[in-house]
């Protein structure tokens, strides 16, 4: 097969895609690397020849190359993760109302601005997580304690802001990541507890996780892509949703993650229509509960495989 991957220049010399590339590139397929912040197309042209099987991107929020997908999508390419669904998971504020609209556990989320505006959000939803709509990899993420400190979570330049409540945890979320319907669970470190002692490592993946991020696939219709989830005292809160993540710890993810390119380039995706046809007139779905809880105190950190059943798949 012949494949195009998208790499934006804060990949290019990264593990994830490049090993993906190097292992379809083993196995005899041709891959052409394009960096969109860094090459001169002939845009018109050179996706209107669709001599390429699929393409794949691997990108920043606001970066050129979801464009380009776009751009080949539109013109009938078949691209591994569907190009509106990418748009629908890179702005968060989007993909908030999506998601609650189809009952997926995600907070309830308020956008401004400025972080100085979030003062209007009810004091006990406070602690809040305010962070860039358009944000990734933990980019710009901090943990407001009240309404007082709004001024200082201040920063230039960054856009829209999305806020949700704090949701308590033992300092670590659980990253969840589907490769064509197989998944896989590590717990990770918290942004907004980095030096929090987490052992990284891969674990099971609870029943009721594992059927919210399937959940996610359908309703956003996205193949390859990767979830946060928040183990708290309610139950999993998904706090955020990335199309094409590092998906690290995966056992040989490289190989995996090329065989997964290779099918959907073949069958065209999943054909879900997810989030980009109308959502259904459904109930309005109970308000997620979550009360007022505070950030762990200093000291050691209570380890979330506790948390997982042992019994769960993964």
């Amino acid at each position: 097969m012949k494949l195009c991957f998208l790499v934006e220049e804060l990949y290019r010399h990264d593990g994830m895609p490049l090993d993906v590339v190097r292992q379809l590139t083993s196995w005899g397929h041709q891959v052409d690397v394009v960096r969109p912040g860094g090459s001169l197309l002939r845009i018109s042209e050179e996706v209107r020849a669709g001599t390429h099987d699929a393409w794949v991107l691997k990108t920043v929020s606001g970066g050129p190359g979801l464009t380009l997908l776009e751009a080949a999508a539109a013109v009938g390419l078949t691209t591994v993760n569907d190009a509106r669904s990418i748009r629908a998971v890179r702005d968060k504020a989007l993909t908030s109302v999506i998601a609650r609209q189809h009952g997926l556990p995600v907070p309830v989320t308020y956008s401004a601005p400025r972080a100085t505006l979030f003062a209007d959000v009810p004091e006990e939803l406070f602690p809040l997580v305010v962070k860039p709509a358009d944000g990734s990899s933990g980019r710009g993420v901090r943990l407001v304690s009240d309404p007082g400190r709004l001024a200082d979570a201040e920063q230039p330049g960054e856009g829209q802001l999305i806020a949700q409540p704090y949701v308590s945890n033992a300092g670590s979320d659980l990253k969840v990541y589907c490769l064509a319907g197989e998944f896989h669970a590590t717990v990770r470190r918290s942004p907004l507890h980095p030096d929090a002692p987490v052992d990284e490592r891969a674990v099971p993946l609870p029943a009721e996780v594992a059927e919210a991020a399937a959940k996610v696939g359908a309703v956003f219709g996205l193949d390859l892509y990767g979830i946060d989830v928040v183990l708290g005292p309610d139950g999993p809160v998904i706090v955020d949703i990335n199309d094409f993540p590092s998906f690290r710890r995966v056992p040989d993810a490289a190989s995996r993650l090329a065989g997964a390119v290779l099918e959907l380039a073949r069958t065209g995706g999943s054909h879900r229509k997810g989030a980009i046809a109308p959502a259904p007139r459904i109930r309005v779905q109970p308000e997620i509960s979550h009360g007022r809880h505070r950030p762990p105190a200093a000291g050691p950190v209570a380890d979330m495989a506790a948390a997982v059943p042992e019994g769960a798949r993964t």
